[in-house]
């Protein structure tokens, strides 16, 4: 059996035991954990959170932060909150996030926006509830299919990892990214683009 890359699953993204997944995890975390310690939040909303992993990580991080997840699956939540109990969770969509305008520090949004039918809408609400930054990170196109077609995952589908509905390439992806915020750092943990912005006022 194949076993997906990380971006899959709480057990295989974060407790797989397969040493190639393991390794390519380790580079994503530290081009993550280096990217909200540059920052610093006092708030942060992880909108997309899944299982909880990040939402967890993120309080250790930075402790005395204020850190909350939020994901539109209700089933999914029921997950984050028995893995790690003592998250504050919320559920609700990016396109239309339930909070105020500048309401947190730091939004992060990792392996989501390339889920959404409309990744433009979700963009401008991280904008909105944002005092000053963003954590975000896609898988890089084509590299991303050709090492799924490398391994022999979704060759009916030229190597698309199922659900994914946007493709960006790192200089696509940064090109979306600038029509909402200023690129501060982009981080290049393979096989994914990681770019911490900050909040263009228009």
């Amino acid at each position: 059996m194949i076993e997906p890359l990380p971006t899959e699953g709480l057990r295989v993204k974060y407790r797989s035991r397969n040493p190639i997944v393991r390794a390519i995890l380790r580079g994503f975390l530290a081009a993550f954990d280096a990217s909200v310690r540059r920052v610093g939040p006092r708030t942060i909303l992880e909108a997309g959170c899944g299982e909880g992993f990040l939402t967890d990580r993120l309080g250790t991080l930075v402790p005395r932060a204020r850190v909350v997840g939020l994901d539109a699956s209700t089933a999914v939540l029921g997950v984050a909150r028995r893995e790690f109990p003592g998250l504050a969770l919320v559920r609700g969509t990016i396109e239309r996030l339930p909070c105020p305008d500048r309401a947190v520090d730091l939004v992060v949004a990792c392996e989501v926006l390339e889920h959404l039918t409309s990744p433009r809408a979700a963009l401008a609400e991280l904008r909105r509830v944002t005092t000053g930054h963003a954590l975000l990170s896609v898988p890089r196109e084509p590299l991303w299919r050709a090492l799924n077609l490398a391994r022999g995952a979704y060759v009916g589908s030229l190597g698309n990892t199922p659900g994914h509905l946007q493709h960006w390439s790192r200089a696509r992806f940064l090109r979306f990214v600038a029509t909402e915020f200023e690129i501060v750092a982009v981080e290049r943990p393979l096989p994914w683009t990681m770019v911490l912005a900050r909040r263009r006022d228009r």
